[in-house]
């Protein structure tokens, strides 16, 4: 674990692993430390992964200005870490929510991007709507699994607003290619791993430009992979597939069997498609 500066003079962490050209590496959660990603099912083999645990989270420090958990005003730190490498440009990876501060700081920083990497990534940030039907869709196809009726039933009343605890808890297979027992470890080290008040702080209101967002993808001519899960429903391949369009040369890949963290579904498969990407 290696500390750093960020503007604001906040200390922040990143974990170092494997060998190769380095990869930064963000997490989602939203505000989730980096040790959900693992070793991204063996990438470290080939790139040397730069896990940031974002301001608040993992061995990063609280600021004192909590409203700095806001994802636009992270951008600097990821600029911060940048020039703590001495990167004149970086290859980016960012998961779910650390997509939105991916697409920020390309926004701001489009020269000092190579290659990005978005692992289904969450649509907020550049306006990109995911409606019910297409989350419904997506979820049938898990018909016939043992836990499928239960989360089915709870899913419609989390679509419908009539969410409970106990809903959300239920729904939670979803999630994984396989309900197994490594699934429902990242699930259950999820409460431990997350700063629940820089969450609710991540999408405050202005964190977000999706207009401004999109124009400025539209220009980013750098490649650009988007990695979906087939049967991920926070991240339908519907959606994923208009977020492709928004850059001039992206490229999506819908991982067969893989939810919303394809590196666990089947790592051989995401770490053959990352490595070939980044080359």
């Amino acid at each position: 674990m290696t500390d750093f500066l960020a503007a604001d003079r906040t200390s922040l962490a990143y974990h170092a692993l494997g060998d190769g050209p380095p990869l930064v590496c963000l997490p989602g959660g939203p505000m989730r430390a980096s040790a959900y990603l693992g070793d991204l099912g063996g990438l470290s083999a080939r790139r040397r992964l730069i896990m940031l645990d974002l301001r608040g989270t993992g061995a990063s420090a609280v600021p004192e200005d909590t409203v700095s958990y806001r994802c636009d005003r992270q951008v600097d730190d990821v600029e911060a870490l940048r020039e703590h490498l001495g990167l004149e440009r970086i290859d980016l990876l960012a998961h779910c929510a650390g997509a939105n501060l991916a697409v920020a700081y390309v926004a701001r920083h489009p020269e000092r991007v190579g290659r990005l990497v978005l692992v289904t990534p969450s649509p907020i940030g550049v306006g990109i709507a995911v409606g019910v039907e297409d989350r419904l869709g997506v979820a049938r196809a898990r018909d016939g699994e043992a836990w499928f009726g239960e989360a089915f039933a709870a899913l419609e009343e989390v679509v419908a607003g009539r969410a409970e605890a106990g809903h959300w808890e239920a729904i939670a297979p979803f999630f994984h290619g396989r309900w197994d027992s490594a699934a429902q470890e990242l699930h259950a080290a999820d409460a431990a791993q997350k700063n629940q008040e820089a969450a609710g702080a991540f999408g405050a209101d202005g964190a977000f430009d999706p207009e401004g967002s999109r124009a400025a993808l539209a220009r980013f001519g750098a490649p650009v992979l988007v990695v979906a899960g087939e049967v991920d429903l926070n991240s339908p391949p519907r959606a994923m597939s208009e977020y492709a369009g928004l850059f001039p040369d992206a490229r999506l890949v819908v991982q067969a069997g893989a939810s919303h963290h394809p590196w666990m579904d089947d790592a051989g498969r995401f770490r053959a498609t990352v490595a070939e990407f980044l080359g």
